[in-house]
């Protein structure tokens, strides 16, 4: 056996330690290719966010094989700053893959019948670039980092020219993905508001996008394009190439929530669609798996009716926004993301209810599906998965300001909640897949950690505490035991993510927690 099959083995074998994936060939039921999905989409794809949580090589290697046994087609990559890149290297992190780790995988999914397309983000969303001081001439904002300034269209197209023609030399797709969504500085410069002035802020926009996507056509690729900013003014639909795809993403809202959708279906150009299966409110804390498969369930047969050529699951590893931590007034020197999601080996169940989702016409049916998969994966009955559902979907709610989202709940109700899903959790005694199984009650048993900090917290805003001492509430955190939910949570995640990753995640997740008993025990001294 050569290298690269004894390597391909080692990854296959890999496949039920770093990701878990036991969905079975029965649950499957799948065939090959087109056959495979029926009358579906000519592009089935999924969405790899890695922003944070980078994913080791064998791990990615083991998803993509994973998606190629179910019919994905299509991957696209938001490498970001996992990405090599060659002549703009301070844009890489210390988790960028090298160049022949990139090359090879590409070459896997190939062999596969993937095709691998790379995202760069090109407008907003490019805070990984535009943090170092070498690309300070491209940013609207000198304190936001967010977006280029879209009237800096020379220095930006040379960046992008060495960006795009850098991922062309390790990708072998006909497609770049040039980001181009949420640009919530649009018109925040003061070159950019005497544009809006002159031409309206569709213009501003669609200007820039156009000679984005004539780059790429240059190139020789086509432009895909998130299609939220678009659907906002419509006029940044007039003149860009044909040969552009937009993307219309979707988790669960009207169609029209960004604009006329009949602007986007009647624009001529190529559309696919996008739902989620991690998203808006998901963090460290909550997962709200009712919305995610009521996405799934409504947006992908609803795609197929508004005849969009292609699907691709996103799945979001944080929200995109990040908090600025100065070191002077002027000088930025860190930006972590605002909001951290589970990490995606948690969500095998919505993974495969996507993958459900595309081979049938008809919208997926989740109580069946639910009672199938967990039947053919953790040996359960009807009435265990009927807990099981239970415990998954229990109160979802988000705590802001010690308010919960839900009118009229509390926050230790909210908690109390947690805790019931937590044992109902318990009870479940799965007869295979324990390691995934384990996943669903980490995430409860999280929950249930933050919910007693939020109890905490809020009486320790009540005047008098509600009735407790500061050492009373101290006891209480200090019985959290939050070592034990880390070690726990390296545990399920090691094959998958770097140590010094997980750590950060555990870190980041327990800030509360810390800064919550120093307060209560400097008080009590």
């Amino acid at each position: 056996m050569n290298k690269l099959m004894h390597r391909d083995a080692l990854y296959k074998g890999l496949l039920p330690l770093i990701l878990c994936l036991a969905l079975t060939v029965s649950l499957a039921g799948h065939v090959s290719g087109a056959e495979q999905m029926g009358a579906g989409f000519q592009v089935r794809g999924f969405h790899l966010d890695l922003r944070v949580q980078v994913m080791k090589m064998p791990a990615l290697r083991a998803f993509a094989h994973q998606l190629s046994e179910n019919g994905i087609n299509t991957l696209i990559m938001e490498w970001e700053a996992s990405y090599p890149y060659q002549q703009h290297q301070v844009i890489s992190n210390r988790y960028a893959y090298s160049r022949e780790e990139v090359k090879s995988f590409v070459a896997y999914c190939d062999s596969l019948g993937i095709d691998v397309i790379p995202l760069q983000q090109s407008f907003g969303h490019v805070e990984y670039i535009l943090r170092h001081y070498r690309y300070r001439d491209l940013r609207e904002d000198q304190k936001d980092f967010s977006q280029v300034n879209p009237l800096k269209e020379d220095l930006c197209k040379a960046l992008f020219t060495d960006l795009y023609r850098d991922l062309i030399e390790t990708h072998t797709s006909d497609y770049i993905h040039i980001g181009g969504d949420e640009t919530y500085l649009l018109g925040h410069s003061k070159e950019s508001q005497e544009k809006i002035a002159r031409v309206g802020r569709g213009r501003l926009y669609g200007d820039y996008l156009k000679m984005l996507c004539e780059l790429v056509v240059s190139l020789g690729k086509r432009p895909i394009v998130w299609a939220d900013i678009a659907l906002k003014y419509p006029d940044a639909f007039r003149d860009l190439p044909k040969e552009t795809v937009f993307v219309d993403w979707n988790y669960g809202w009207p169609l029209d929530r960004f604009g006329d959708h009949r602007q986007l279906v009647e624009s001529g150009y190529e559309v696919w669609g996008a739902p989620s299966i991690r998203s808006h409110p998901d963090n460290y804390f909550l997962a709200d798996w009712n919305k995610h498969f009521l996405n799934i369930q409504s947006f992908v047969p609803q795609a197929r009716e508004l005849g969009y050529k292609g699907i691709v699951m996103t799945s979001w590893s944080t929200s995109g926004i990040y908090s600025p931590v100065f070191e002077s007034s002027s000088d930025i020197i860190d930006l972590p993301a605002i909001r951290r999601v589970y990490p995606l080996t948690g969500f095998n169940l919505l993974v495969a209810a996507y993958f459900e989702s595309l081979r049938s016409a008809d919208a997926l049916d989740i109580n069946k599906f639910v009672h199938t998969y967990t039947r053919e994966t953790y040996g359960f009955d009807d009435a265990a998965a009927d807990v099981f559902w239970r415990a998954l979907t229990m109160t979802p709610y988000e705590v802001t300001q010690g308010r919960v989202s839900h009118p009229g709940m509390t926050v230790s109700a909210l908690r109390d909640s947690a805790m019931l899903a937590s044992n109902l959790f318990r009870q479940l005694k799965p007869s295979k897949n324990q390691d995934e199984f384990a996943h669903y009650l980490l995430m409860s048993d999280i929950r249930t950690f933050y919910l007693e900090c939020m109890a905490v917290e809020y009486q320790l805003n009540l005047p008098d505490l509600g009735g407790a001492t500061p050492g009373e509430l101290a006891d209480r955190l200090r019985r959290l035991h939050p070592e034990e939910l880390d070690k726990r949570f390296i545990d399920l995640q090691k094959h998958a993510f770097y140590l010094s990753e997980l750590n950060l995640e555990n870190e980041l997740r327990n800030a509360r927690l810390k800064s919550l008993l120093a307060k209560l025990e400097k008080v009590t001294d």
